[in-house]
């Protein structure tokens, strides 16, 4: 045992400045037996630190490996399982209960006391022993309190010390002195007790007669101790005092982190809040004019459009993760969605009104208009609606089902007026292509009425009486024009170009300037395309026609254009039907007026096709063209 412990010494608690006290051979309880080393050890500098160390022998060779460290001050309990009788078991209780099976009881009792005598000099007493005879703590008791722990310097007296060169040399001379020391050991042995003796002896008397000096240097160690304890005690209130220092400095390092981490916070929530009140709060000069603008002043309209654009950036700012969970933020919102719902039907009902409103004021202009053949100008109307267009594409965007409402009542309105507008139109027109020729009166027409009573059989006779006036005309155009004037009535048949062509004129703005208007006041966009434009040289015949036409429509049609052609449809549903009206009376009036209206439907519909190939307009009347050429063929074949 002696030999391992100088070796564990030196190979692990040397280079660690430890000092070794006490070991013992052990192995775990109830496992199978991998033995191992307690060992006591202290440290060499001060403050001095107690541990006990286990140390294993490593498996891959015959030298030693530091596996656990405790520090002696976290031992509560030392069990020793029995003070009378001998066991080699033993617990320790450190974080937890360790059971040991000392390889002897006499191993297992010298390590307990020096467990004891490193209690009693270094932790003041604060270790339980537990089942330990009271014998073995007896015979560990020092003769002073504070006497240094034997059982260490006694195994300290027991290691084995080389000599040095000197203590050699005095070997030597000695030897050489006494020659027969080798041949006579017992002599030379007998001669050194002697020796030995004498010197005790002197050295006795040496003590005895330095009594004084060992008396004065025991009081001078006694006081030293003194001094040496003092010092401990003001080391000892030192420690406590930095410690003290030590825990404030941490509480106010942690304090310091805390409040960096308290203002970080609040620039943060500041930086939040404003972005909320930069973002989402709505002035109120716009919540006023969105809850009781005037709607019918141009500066009331700029009020309410630019609250409308406010509040539906408020409505559509881009909130940061979280934002949506707040409660003010989900208030706001509710507010803005109840803002945008009173401000659309607000605006939906001002609108329908000046819908209406516009229906009765434009039917009070019809009547100046039935006498000359005009059509009412919707050019106010439009600049007027116009101011509202922003609105309309706020609420397009906003409300999509208010603004088809609005849309629909829209068509409603202006499809009747514009009925009555047109029909009134054409039988303006009738009345002066037939009100004047003495053809008239077999319809029955009165200028002041402005309806048609002839029958369909006077009609019939009107063009077979014509036809028999024109039995020696041949097939051409050529020989149609060198017809005599006492044939046909060249003065009505300029006439009939003229009302036709005014019929054409005053048709064609009202379409185009409805379709502008409609584009613009419900933001939908006319994607203008570039059809294909007709051959001059080519004959234009119905299905030339047809394949010029189609040709100039897109295949695929955005559905805000068909949403255009599609109003436009059900607002002036009546003008190709009063426009085929119109063609099949001038045509029984006179088959050759067929000639002079598909003069001007070509060009009509030419021009049409130029600005949009899709448009209503040029739908309309490339079908009216159509009706017009068949007409045509039908007198140049009956002629």
């Amino acid at each position: 045992m002696t030999a391992i412990k100088h070796a564990l010494q030196r190979d692990i608690f040397t280079p660690n400045d430890e000092r070794l006290l006490s070991i013992v051979n052990v192995c775990k309880a109830g496992k199978k037996k991998r033995n191992c080393f307690l060992c006591a050890t202290v440290t060499t500098e001060r403050p001095v630190q107690v541990n006990v160390v286990k140390v294993k022998k490593s498996d891959k060779g015959d030298f030693y490996k530091r596996q656990t460290a405790w520090a002696l001050r976290d031992l509560a309990v030392v069990d020793a399982k029995d003070a009378v009788k001998e066991n080699p078991e033993f617990d320790l209780h450190f974080d937890k209960v360790y059971k040991w099976v000392a390889s002897s009881t006499a191993e297992k009792n010298t390590f307990i006391s020096c467990i004891w005598k490193l209690n009693q000099r270094y932790l003041r007493k604060k270790i339980d022993f537990v089942n330990v005879s009271a014998q073995l703590l007896e015979e560990s008791v020092p003769s002073g309190e504070n006497q240094s722990v034997a059982g260490g310097d006694e195994e300290a007296v027991d290691e084995y010390q080389e000599l040095n060169a000197r203590e050699e040399q005095d070997i030597e001379i000695m030897m050489e002195g006494c020659e027969y020391a080798i041949s006579n050991a017992e002599a030379f042995a007998e001669k050194l007790s002697r020796e030995l003796q004498v010197l005790d002896g002197a050295n006795i008397q040496s003590i005895m007669a330095s009594e004084k000096q060992v008396n004065i240097l025991m009081t001078l160690l006694d006081e030293a101790l003194k001094e040496v304890d003092q010092i401990e005690l003001k080391l000892s209130s030192y420690e406590e005092m930095l410690q003290s220092v030590k825990e404030q400095m941490d509480q106010i390092s942690e304090s310091n982190h805390l409040i960096h981490l308290s203002n970080t916070n609040n620039v943060k929530l500041l930086s939040e809040i404003e972005f909320l009140v930069n973002h989402m709060d709505l002035a109120k000069g716009h919540i006023k004019a969105l809850q009781e603008g005037d709607l019918a002043s141009s500066r009331g309209i700029e009020a309410c459009t630019n609250a409308a654009d406010a509040l539906l950036q408020c409505m559509n700012v881009a909130l940061r993760p979280g934002h949506d969970m707040l409660y003010a933020v989900k208030q706001q919102q509710q507010r803005f969605s109840d803002l945008r719902e009173q401000f659309a039907r607000r605006l939906a009902s001002h609108l329908n009104n000046v819908f209406v409103q516009q229906g009765h004021d434009q039917s009070s202009t019809l009547a100046q208009h039935s006498i000359e053949l005009t059509l009412p100008n919707h050019h106010p109307f439009h600049r007027d609606l116009l101011r509202y267009a922003k609105l309309m594409e706020w609420l397009k965007s906003t409300d999509y089902g208010k603004y088809e409402g609005l849309t629909k009542n829209y068509m409603d309105y202006l499809s009747r007026l514009y009925e009555r507008e047109i029909k009134d139109f054409f039988e303006v027109a009738k009345i002066k292509m037939t009100g004047t020729t003495k053809e008239g009166k077999k319809f029955g027409l009165h200028g002041s009425s402005g309806k048609l009573t002839g029958s369909t059989s006077s009609l019939n006779k009107l063009s077979v009486q014509s036809s028999g006036n024109r039995r020696s005309q041949s097939s051409s155009l050529l020989d149609m024009g060198n017809m005599s004037a006492s044939d046909l009535d060249v003065a009505d048949r300029t006439k009939f170009d003229k009302i036709f062509e005014q019929v054409l004129s005053e048709l064609e703005p009202l379409c185009l300037a409805e379709q502008d208007f409609i584009s613009k006041f419900f933001k939908l966009q006319q994607h203008q395309s570039m059809g294909t434009t007709m051959n001059e040289a080519e004959e234009m015949d119905g299905g030339a026609l047809s394949r010029s036409h189609n040709s100039g429509v897109p295949q695929a049609i955005s559905s805000e254009k068909d949403m255009i052609r599609q109003m436009m449809i059900k607002i002036f549903r009546c003008i190709e039907p009063e426009l085929n009206n119109l063609i099949a009376l001038g045509d029984k009036i006179d088959s050759f007026n067929s000639l002079y209206m598909l003069v001007k439907m070509s060009h009509h519909v030419w021009t049409a096709q130029n600005v949009d190939p899709a448009s209503f307009l040029s739908t309309t009347l490339g079908n009216v063209l159509v009706t017009v050429k068949r007409n045509f063929d039908k007198c140049i074949v009956s002629s």
